[in-house]
């Protein structure tokens, strides 16, 4: 989980009005008191009496020295009143940005300039589905979301403007009209599209191989998309590496179905520009969660009491997500005075601004976590259009059209046409992005199908999640989670552990989704879903843990294809292996112990590369550059100096050995990286090393004394190639880290800036000085546990910056809830200049986590503020 909108480490600006407006007031603000009221005043109450539109009763906020707050209230539907109430006193804007966002509507905040992502995201139909998904709710669930809104809205009856967020005293510049409008149902169910937008899965991938395919071989398609290692990487529901068995293809992976077509695989003339432009496009989408791809993922480990200091189960979780401000998560706890059938609720997690109830957590009886499952539930399809015509099984079909009217702040409405085929909205061909529309020309476009297109039940089964007592019904309320599929890990206070992968995942007629595929036969198409009871779930393993780090939940054997693109099981093998080992010793695990865990730095692919590396005939500053690995641990430490050089040659290593992909497919340095650098390493003649090794050669000849370093002969290709990666690292390392090796650290080049959602890129560095806040030295990397992590598809002294991040982190101790903890990236508060804004920045930084009160007692012993919520008094009495 910038105006032109979050992503991250990619090109952001927004309206150049609104920025040169924005900075003459910050410069006035900063200069006048006028600053700190327009600033403050948006703070919100946190203590005394207030009264709430809606209440039953009278409900009460506790809040710690963080801000976190903790609601009591005699209804369910007075609790998530009281939610929606908090949520909008600390995070306002955030929801007011993401159901812009949700429901294409950025160009009625910020102008002409968000059209395309408008129009994108109109296509997709999310807010179209999140109505659908709300019309279908049973009244229970659609009263919570009612009384959510009711909470929202309350707030926004006593606030305007700045009084809400600085952030709308900025907008007012350029967009003085604007006025936030109330909050609905589908303003939050819509949220879930987003979630499931950004964990999508292997839809990047899908394109990648296409792109890939027009200008390489199957078989080296084939070597830059690996399979997943089983003989070497455990699965989810077997726990440890299955040693016996074969390294799958993608067709054997789940079914007997033959692979993609010939024309579907490789991508020439108009499909090739149809595939890049939809990719140019994919990278200009708001990701509100963080990058989408290969290298998204979380971590998730439970532990039975067999193993445990206190003889109860520990949970961990930690999400990685994209680094944004306020962080993506809100922490809250949730309880009814009394625990009945009609107000079943006493929990405490992370929960989403905008979203009523919490996510993950745990209740009183069961807690759980998330990982992303990443199965293919999403595949593109090339259409044969003509007109306003497709060519389907050898007919011609009408394209469903619908029409969508985009307000403009600043302008007029513009109107579009969404056109879908049998399989789903097509995404290129959009004003803009790919070809004008030639009445009576047939011509290649894409169309999506998406299950998260089609209306689903996860609305409701958050809900069902919060009142789960034991697996039975937490399963039923796993059973509702149709997108985004996620792992979700459980554990309970009678001692039990268990795994359950949810969610809608397609099953083909043919096919494994891996590239595109033709859209004009019915043969590729979607059969129906794989039944819940088949799809992977453990419970109480032998084993006495289970892990899942996106790495593959099933073995080979599994008969149904949940995708040929897992994570390739870097973290879950260091996970596994750091249990097993406390499991061998007979060390009783503790809460500390998980935490511990959490923040392993150890780099597989440095334990690979360094000791090739050190037996590398290099001399002068590269070889003292190099005598940073002797004896180093493989750990990317923040204040090490050989993680920081290993990371700059990693960099250029990917980048002279991948010089020829086509633009759009580099390797960005994470687990996929991993497995193919690793595989070269047992091919020292392999082309790729050749072809490296003749481009050092080449840089000798030209370069002269600048490769002094570099040999002239090495054992091979590889050696070569290796070598001069080395050396040009090393030059770069000291331009980036200064001539001596001794003071390099990885934390100087390896950075986190909190970057404020939808105002932190505008380039403007008093707008940006107003809302972000860093940067803050980090350790970790990609694909390692404590997965702080960066794109090495960047240029010379670029790309070290964390893009990707643990966005919180959890140990949940079933023995006693108050021995639990729990840290978030930022802060409870959105609003810039709060106590609580970034508090919990350090803590995360250091790896370190706060206490997390559950029981009643403990929730007053920490209560910093108590707010009472009561019933508007009656007029008339």
């Amino acid at each position: 989980m910038g105006t032109d909108l979050p992503r991250s480490k990619r090109h952001r600006r927004v309206h150049a009005g609104i920025l040169l407006l924005a900075s003459l007031v910050v410069l006035v603000l900063i200069a006048t008191g006028v600053g700190v009221f327009t600033v403050t005043r948006s703070f919100p109450q946190l203590a005394g009496t207030l009264e709430l539109a809606g209440l039953d009763a009278e409900t009460t906020v506790y809040r710690d020295e963080a801000g976190v707050p903790q609601i009591v209230a005699d209804t369910a539907g007075d609790l998530f009143r009281a939610q929606g109430f908090v949520h909008a006193q600390d995070r306002f804007w955030e929801m007011d940005f993401r159901r812009h966002v949700t429901s294409g509507r950025l160009a009625e905040l910020f102008g002409e300039s968000q059209l395309p992502t408008d129009t994108f995201i109109r296509t997709l139909g999310w807010r179209v589905v999140a109505e659908a998904e709300v019309a279908q709710l049973d009244p229970t669930t659609l009263g919570y979301y009612e009384a959510y809104a009711e909470g929202v809205n309350a707030y926004l009856d006593t606030h305007r403007g700045a009084e809400l967020s600085l952030e709308y005293a900025v907008l007012g510049l350029q967009n003085p009209e604007y006025e936030p409008e109330l909050w609905t149902p589908a303003d939050s169910v819509a949220w879930l599209k987003a979630m499931a937008w950004d964990l999508r899965s292997n839809l990047d991938d899908e394109i990648d191989r296409a792109l890939l395919g027009a200008d390489l071989t199957p078989e080296q398609v084939a070597g830059l998309h690996p399979t997943y290692p089983y003989d070497s990487h455990p699965t989810i529901v077997d726990g440890t590496a299955l040693e016996t068995a074969p390294v799958a293809t993608a067709a054997t992976t789940a079914t007997d179905a033959p692979g993609p077509p010939a024309e579907a695989s490789v991508a020439t003339g108009d499909t090739r520009a149809v595939l890049s432009n939809l990719r140019a496009r994919l990278a200009t989408l708001p990701e509100l969660l963080g990058p989408a791809g290969g290298e998204i993922g979380s971590n998730s480990w439970v532990v039975s009491g067999a193993h445990t200091a206190t003889g109860a189960p520990l949970l961990a979780n930690d999400p990685h997500l994209g680094p944004a401000l306020p962080s993506v998560w809100y922490q809250v706890g949730l309880r009814c005075r009394s625990v009945t059938a009609d107000c079943p609720f006493d929990v405490a997690g992370y929960s989403f601004a905008g979203l009523p109830g919490v996510v993950i957590g745990h209740n009183q009886r069961i807690a759980w976590g998330f990982t992303n499952l990443g199965p293919d539930v999403a595949d593109l399809y090339l259409e044969r259009v003509t007109g306003d015509s497709y060519e389907y099984d050898g007919q011609q079909k009408p394209l469903t059209v619908r029409q969508e009217t985009i307000l403009v702040a600043g302008g007029g409405p513009v109107t579009i046409d969404v056109r879908a085929t049998e399989h789903g909205p097509l995404v290129s061909g959009l004003a803009g992005t790919d070809f004008e529309r030639i009445s009576g020309a047939t011509k290649t476009e894409l169309s999506l199908q998406w299950t998260a297109l089609t209306p689903g039940r996860t609305a409701s089964a958050i809900f069902a999640l919060n009142s789960a007592t034991n697996f039975t019904s937490f399963r039923a309320a796993a059973s509702l989670f149709d997108v985004p599929a996620q792992n979700l890990m459980y554990a309970d206070v009678d001692g039990n552990i268990g795994y359950q992968a949810p969610g809608a995942i397609p099953v083909r007629r043919t096919g494994d989704g891996t590239v595109p595929v033709p859209g004009w036969t019915s043969e590729y198409g979607w059969t129906g879903t794989i039944p819940f009871d088949a799809l992977p779930q453990v419970y109480n393993p032998a084993s006495g843990y289970i892990v899942s780090a996106n790495n593959a939940a099933v073995g080979p054997d599994y008969p149904y294809l949940l995708t040929a693109d897992w994570d390739q099981g870097y973290r879950a093998e260091q996970i596994t292996g750091r249990l097993q080992q406390l499991v061998d010793a007979g060390t009783p695990m503790t809460a500390a112990m998980m935490s511990d865990i959490q923040g392993d730095n150890h780099s597989a692919i440095a334990a690979a590369l360094v000791p090739v590396l050190q037996a590398l005939p290099v001399s002068g500053d590269t070889a003292a550059a190099r005598e940073l690995f002797d004896g180093w641990d493989f750990e990317l430490e923040a204040g090490s100096g050989a993680a920081a050089y290993f990371s700059v040659f990693w960099r250029v290593l990917l980048e002279q050995l991948f010089a020829d992909l086509p633009e759009g497919t580099a390797m960005v340095g994470g687990q996929r990286s991993f497995a193919v650098v690793e595989t070269l390493l047992g091919q020292p003649d392999s082309e790729r090393w050749v072809n490296a090794a003749a481009a050092a050669t080449t840089a000798v000849d030209q370069r002269g004394d600048a490769y002094a370093d570099l040999p002239e002969a090495a054992s091979g290709p590889r050696d070569l190639a290796l070598a001069r990666a080395l050396v040009d690292a090393a030059a770069e390392a000291r331009d980036l880290l200064g001539s001596n090796p001794e003071r390099w650290e990885w934390g100087q080049i390896h950075e986190l800036e909190l970057t404020h959602a939808s105002f932190g890129t505008s380039g403007i560095a008093p707008l940006e000085w107003l809302f972000n806040r860093g940067p803050y030295a980090v350790a970790g990397g990609s694909s390692v546990v404590n997965a702080v992590g960066w794109d090495a598809n960047g240029g010379y002294g670029e790309g070290f910056d964390a893009n990707w991040v643990p966005s919180m982190r959890l140990v949940v101790d079933l023995a006693d809830f108050d021995a639990s903890t729990w840290v978030n990236l930022t802060g409870a508060s959105g609003h810039a200049f709060h106590p609580n804004y970034v508090d919990q920045a350090p803590l995360w930084q250091n790896q370190q986590t706060r206490p997390w009160r559950f029981t009643r007692a403990a929730v007053e012993d920490g209560m910093r503020n108590r707010l009472t919520l009561t019933p508007v008094a009656d007029a008339g009495g």
